[in-house]
């Protein structure tokens, strides 16, 4: 080992540690881990409202907060494609459209997530979520949420913004990160020019004429 990597060892926090172990999910040991948990995640409910987080530094760095007003819940979504919902996989239409297994969602999984929770519990914001398990069937999530009518939150000046009306259902609007990526907001400049300020917002403004009143 050398002096660098020795010193790196030496001086690395809890978290830091937590973060690199979580880093490498392929080991033995957190290969393990994963699939008690996935064992104990099947055996329970589709949302879960946990005590503490099970990740706590992927937790602090999305938002999360020891202290009154925050929670934590944990939401199942089930992995694949999205199958196209027609009677008997029968489209009535052009070969084109005739496909109904090879469909892919833009949202990701974790986006849907979010949003069941955000319709399952309406009084909490959701401020942002990671990724904790999955297996050959489901993925779990961690979702931190704020509760905007807690008094802690509202008097504590670092996170009483989400009190604030603009973030209702931000959620369901894609303002969360997760949100924000399915979007395609990740991209700026030459490369989004057709994404912001939305997809649609784009194909409005692109095929819109204006024309002068007086011309």
């Amino acid at each position: 080992v050398t002096v660098s990597v020795l010193y790196c060892v030496i001086n690395m926090g809890a978290f830091t540690y937590i973060n690199e172990l979580w880093k490498k999910k392929s080991t033995d040991a957190m290969r393990f881990i994963g699939r008690i948990r996935s064992w104990e995640y099947r055996n329970q409910h589709a949302i879960v409202s946990l005590r503490r987080p099970t990740r706590p530094e992927k937790a602090r760095a999305v938002g999360w907060k020891a202290k009154a007003g925050f929670s934590v819940f944990r939401v199942r979504v089930r992995r694949g494609g999205r199958k196209r919902p027609m009677h008997r996989g029968i489209t009535y239409g052009k070969p084109k459209t005739a496909g109904v297994t090879g469909i892919k969602l833009n949202k990701n999984k974790r986006a849907i997530a979010e949003q069941r929770l955000g319709a399952k519990i309406g009084n909490v914001r959701v401020l942002n979520s990671y990724w904790v398990n999955e297996d050959s069937t489901f993925t779990w999530f961690e979702i931190v949420c704020v509760d905007p009518s807690h008094k802690v939150i509202r008097n504590d000046p670092r996170v009483n913004t989400f009190v604030n009306a603009v973030h209702k259902r931000r959620e369901q609007r894609g303002l969360t990160s997760a949100g924000r990526k399915h979007r395609g907001m990740r991209h700026k400049g030459h490369k989004a020019s057709k994404l912001r300020p939305s997809v649609r917002a784009a194909w409005r403004r692109n095929n819109t004429h204006h024309y002068w009143r007086f011309r």
